[in-house]
């Protein structure tokens, strides 16, 4: 991986103390973590808004921060576009005026983002003349990117850009912001406290909790990793109990008409969905929570089922109240996890190394999370 942002930063507010260290390459990266990890302190430091005690920070190979050498670079001068949870955009000026005034901070040598693309990429040429207080908030939200976008940066980083709108806006943001990661070959640092947008947007991520980073790596791989997931915060709604899942890069394999349904395919293993209005071989996530994953010892035979997947079990963790999560390994190499009941887990004698068939309907599998994959993870 080419390196483009490397930091280890150390800061203490009050009694919280922040030990970050991490590097991050091309594509968007999301910085995830429960509320008081201390992700916004990352950010502000690396954007030049607060003074790390000591440690490190530097972009594509230029320093911006090191304590023992005495450089602390100001934030106009580190080419590092910010986009913050409420737009804070200039409500005197109108909207092509706040897209203008980061101008003004690009370097003479420093290559200038076209000023068109960017209107266009983020579809807001008909907000142009409008004055901010007249936008609603994903309007806003989308400015505020243009504005960023507009001080050229080598860095783009959000701040849970999507926090304070409805679910109805965020809907409307996500693919902007996926048009911009594909249009403008700008790195970007996202901080989201929703695990849909960063399954959705990101191609690597760093896991921080109490200000220590406890896990960084492609994306999909810490979104599956078991241990972590009670952290992402994935409950089973009815029980108040953290349930593992699985996230599955896939594609569209075809589109049965006849039946309104789409087969998406990945690591080997064919998911029924109800149809998508996705071209053949689009790349998507799937995420398959374990509470929607049915267990059988035996070969599924007249069941409404669709998915059915043969596997070996690789791991059983019985260790909460009344369930026991189910590690399934299937030939491809590829694994679902399963949530039984303690009970169920008795009654088919569940133990490591036997097989066992995962069944999932494909109407639990649409509540899921069906997402575009980032460029760089498709194959």
């Amino acid at each position: 991986m080419t390196t483009v942002l490397s930091a280890e930063i150390e800061q203490q507010t009050g009694d919280f103390h922040l030990g970050a260290a991490f590097d991050l390459g091309p594509g968007i990266s999301a910085l995830f973590g429960p509320s008081g990890a201390g992700k916004t302190m990352v950010l502000n430091a690396i954007a030049g808004l607060a003074t790390p005690a000591r440690g490190h920070i530097t972009l594509n190979g230029r320093t911006l921060f090191d304590s023992e050498n005495k450089v602390n670079l100001a934030p106009n001068k580190r080419r590092i576009g910010y986009v913050f949870q409420h737009g804070r955009l200039f409500p005197h000026l109108s909207v092509e005026a706040n897209l203008l005034y980061g101008v003004r901070f690009v370097p003479d040598d420093a290559p200038q983002i076209n000023f068109n693309e960017v209107v266009d990429v983020l579809g807001i040429r008909p907000l142009l003349a409008r004055r901010t207080h007249d936008l609603s908030g994903g309007e806003g939200q989308r400015v505020a990117i243009g504005r960023a976008l507009m001080t050229s940066p080598e860095l783009l980083l959000m701040d849970e850009p999507l926090a304070s709108l409805d679910l109805a806006r965020r809907l409307e943001i996500l693919p902007f912001i996926e048009r911009l990661r594909d249009a403008f070959d700008i790195p970007i640092i996202y901080v989201s406290h929703s695990l849909n947008e960063v399954i959705r947007l990101a191609d690597t991520a760093v896991l921080l909790q109490d200000g220590k980073v406890i896990a960084r790596g492609q994306a999909e791989d810490i979104w599956n990793r078991h241990d972590l997931q009670p952290i992402f915060g994935l409950a089973d709604p009815s029980r108040g109990l953290s349930a593992p899942q699985t996230i599955i890069a896939c594609k569209v394999a075809e589109h049965d008409r006849a039946f309104e349904l789409t087969r998406l395919h990945g690591n080997g293993l064919s998911f029924w969905v109800p149809r998508l209005e996705r071209p053949i071989g689009s790349r998507l996530r799937l995420q398959v929570r374990a509470t929607d994953v049915t267990l059988s010892t035996d070969e599924p035979q007249n069941t409404s089922i669709l998915n059915h997947f043969h596997g070996t079990i690789e791991t059983l963790d019985a260790s909460r109240a009344g369930f026991a999560d189910v590690e399934i390994r299937m030939a491809t190499g590829a694994t679902l996890w399963a949530r039984v009941t303690q009970k169920s887990a008795m009654k088919l004698n569940l133990t490591t190394g036997h097989d066992i068939w995962a069944l999932v309907k494909s109407v639990a599998v649409a509540r899921g999370t069906a997402e575009p994959v980032p460029p760089s993870l498709e194959s």
